[in-house]
């Protein structure tokens, strides 16, 4: 099975690299087309895996070659294929071949399209790289690299201002981040002296309760970064300036995964920890309902989606806090396939409506793209959790571990942000598909996308439709190396009474946004109150971000760069250059080529060095 494993984890390379020869030149469809292809054979191989590992509960691991031995150090170019990687492995190549299809009709006309495609095919890489490595270092390396790629893809339209800004804040923010993780690793190495998951969690119990903690905080630092957990949860939505395909990506199978990931695969060392677990709990729980908030206002369709993205994020870390790791892995499946289909339906009705974003501007669409809007509304009912698509299996396991826990308060959190995400999904289906239509004002004139994008997202529609149903089957899979997880403290009419709850206030939200919007919409009232403006700005942090840090930082680098730099730094070198030049210039008589001339000065330089001569002498 060893060749399996090479074929999944090169074969988006490979795509990449024959992508990057064209880089420059014009568009060339062959290019789209080669690199979708190696993302199928990608797929192939990592179900063949998937289907190995699910039988015979064997372990893939290879020792590639050997990458840093500096004396003690011994990191091997590693990867492993569990139960648990495995799974990411079938997640990200499955979405990222729809992805890269989808891709070929929405950047048709671009003329970086063949630049896209490497781009895009590294991204893919470096997340195989990241959970398929079988030490913490080769995570951070695929962790960095597919930090590389949303930088480079986001900011894909580059001579776009908002563009490159949107990709530097998601950068920037997420090397600030990784600064933790990069500590946590390092304790990790000074503590244990290996960085190889099987040695570092069969010796973490070895080391002290606070050390353990430390490691945990930091590594979860990184996690935050990347998974946009507050506060570094800004750039997530502001990523959206980049092509809708790489947002499907970044949302649905890498990036923001990867910290849900990291905490999943480090469960060893959180075990250990539960304070700093169900401070990760709090912190998801509170970024759950903080972004289901912001996307019950936001007109940005895009956007919308995105805060959807972060909301369901804090669900994942929420069970993983609370020790349900394969719940918080569950989730973070059947997330990955309605969320790409509704990144990828997006993408159908920008191209529809020449790029516009404001749903207020949309409207009866769904005469003109029926397919599109009956894809998206399967994957607004999965995302809202309705029996029995998938979003229903999984976010019911999220509120069951907080109920069984005895975290009463989270449960409420976590149930309330249920009817929040149903009422804003169906908001903006009913704005974009069933109200007035809109675009005839704004002179749009929408249409259907191709065929062939329509059947690049059946497959995951279909997936978030039945994934939920082997959840028995996903339990005894992964549960062979993640801990056994069951809601022990729940009785079964008590467990019913739960989903019941849960799937009421579900459904309320989406009849309410049915009625709501079926009737014209809220008020121009609601969006001059106090409440509506506080949304829409995102609770102002992105203000007080600028203002505080980004300002405060700007002055501080101006001192910087005026006092320190300019009159202490360059002034100190500036001095000692026009020193040594002006005895240089001072000097350059001596060097007249008159010989007696020349014997005086030595005269006088041997003179004067005796003179020195006897008086150190007399001092000592």
């Amino acid at each position: 099975m060893e060749k399996y494993l090479y074929i999944a984890l090169f074969a988006p390379l490979v795509g990449s690299l024959f992508a990057a020869v064209f880089a420059m030149s014009k568009k060339n469809i062959i290019t789209g087309i080669f690199t979708s292809f190696m993302l199928a054979v990608s797929t192939i191989a990592t179900l063949n895996l998937l289907y190995f590992v699910y039988k015979t509960n064997e372990i893939i691991h290879v020792r590639m070659l050997d990458w840093i031995v500096v004396g003690n150090i011994d990191i091997p170019f590693g990867f492993v294929v569990d139960h648990v990687s495995v799974v990411m492995m079938s997640v990200v190549t499955i979405v990222s071949t729809m992805v890269h299809i989808h891709s070929i009709g929405y950047m048709e006309h671009d003329k970086g399209f063949n630049r896209y495609f490497s781009y895009l095919s590294a991204f893919v890489f470096s997340m195989l790289i990241l959970v398929m490595s079988d030490n913490f270092a080769g995570l951070f390396i695929g962790w960095e690299g597919v930090g590389l790629c949303s930088w480079l893809l986001i900011g894909f339209w580059y001579h776009k201002n908002s563009a490159a800004w949107a990709a530097n804040e998601a950068f920037i923010m997420n090397r600030i981040a990784d600064l933790g993780m990069l500590v946590g690793i390092f304790l990790i190495y000074w503590n244990i002296g290996s960085l190889q998951y099987d040695i570092v969690f069969s010796n973490i119990d070895s080391l002290s309760g606070f050390m353990i903690g430390l490691i945990g905080v930091f590594l979860f630092i990184g996690a935050m970064g990347k998974s946009a957990q507050f506060p570094f949860h800004t750039w997530l939505a502001d990523a959206m300036e980049g092509p809708t395909p790489v947002s499907a990506l970044i949302h649905a199978a890498t990036m923001v995964t990867a910290g849900v990931y990291l905490l999943v695969r480090a469960n060893e060392i959180y075990t250990t920890i539960p304070e700093v677990g169900y401070f990760i709990a709090c912190l998801g729980a509170f970024v759950a309902i903080f972004a289901a908030t912001m996307a019950l206002v936001n007109n940005d369709m895009k956007k919308i989606i995105a805060y959807s993205t972060l909301s369901q994020l804090g669900y994942m870390f929420v069970a993983a806090g609370l020790g349900a790791y394969w719940v918080a892995l569950f989730h973070l499946v059947t997330h990955a396939f309605f969320k790409s289909v509704l990144f990828l339906g997006a993408g159908n009705v920008m191209h529809a409506m020449s790029n516009e974003l404001d749903i207020r501007k949309m409207g009866g669409l769904y005469n003109k793209m029926k397919s599109t809007a009956i894809i998206m509304i399967i994957a607004s009912v999965a995302l809202a959790g309705i029996f029995p698509l998938a979003g229903f299996y999984s976010k019911d396991k999220i509120l069951e571990a907080a109920f069984n826990a005895d975290a009463i308060f989270l449960w409420v959190i976590l149930w309330i942000t249920a009817g929040l995400t149903a009422f804003y999904s169906f908001r903006l289906i009913m704005q974009v598909f069933f109200t007035k239509p809109k675009y005839e004002e704004f002179g749009y004139h929408p249409h259907e996308t191709y065929p062939f994008v329509i059947a690049a997202m059946i497959p995951l529609a279909l997936l978030a439709v039945i994934l939920g149903w082997f959840e028995h089957s996903f339990v005894n899979m992964v549960t062979y190396i993640l801990p056994t997880w069951e809601a022990s403290n729940i009785t079964h009419s008590t467990a019913y009474i739960l989903i019941a709850v849960t799937s009421a206030i579900a459904l309320f939200g989406i009849g309410f946004a049915v009625f709501k919007y079926k009737n014209g919409g809220f008020s121009k009232q609601w969006q001059n109150s106090t409440i509506y403006k506080i949304l829409i700005n995102q609770y102002f942090i992105p203000q007080f971000y600028e203002k505080v840090i980004c300002k405060s930082y700007f002055l501080l680098s101006r001192f910087a760069y005026k006092v320190i730099d300019m009159k202490i730094v360059d002034a100190t070198v500036d001095l000692i250059a026009r020193t040594v030049y002006k005895t240089g210039v001072h000097s350059a008589p001596i060097q007249s080529g008159n010989l007696s001339h020349t014997l005086r000065v030595m005269a006088v330089g041997v003179a004067f060095i005796l003179f020195l001569s006897v008086t150190l002498a007399f001092i000592n």
